[in-house]
């Protein structure tokens, strides 16, 4: 699908450049009024600077969900340490408004 590879290549780069905020619309406007990002959600991922985003692969789930494995290079801006994060996006297209969105929310590039 050339829309769906459109939407992923539009949220890696946003994802890549640290603009977290323009990857934050394209979240599924269903978990972004359930699980809302505050303020200083969005001033932690101003402490990290993004080194890579590698698509590990994907498969597609029996309900239509498309899931992309990826890696992301994070390095903290104050230490400035590197390591690596695994994250599995997932991604749902949505007839009415003929868009994809990303049902899995931004990553977590914390140790929770």
């Amino acid at each position: 699908g050339t829309a769906l590879d459109e939407t992923q290549y539009a949220y890696s780069a946003a994802i890549r450049w640290g603009d977290f905020e323009g990857a934050w619309n394209l979240v599924d406007p269903k978990v972004r009024k359930e699980h809302p990002l505050t303020d200083i959600d969005f001033s932690r991922y101003k402490q990290v600077q993004i080194s890579g985003y590698r698509d590990q692969g994907g498969s597609m789930t029996p309900d239509g969900e498309v899931t992309r494995d990826i890696e992301i290079g994070v390095i903290n801006r104050n230490t400035l340490a590197e390591r690596t994060v695994r994250y599995r996006e997932r991604w749902r297209y949505d007839e009415e408004a003929q868009t994809w969105w990303l049902t899995s929310g931004l990553p977590n590039l914390w140790d929770e």
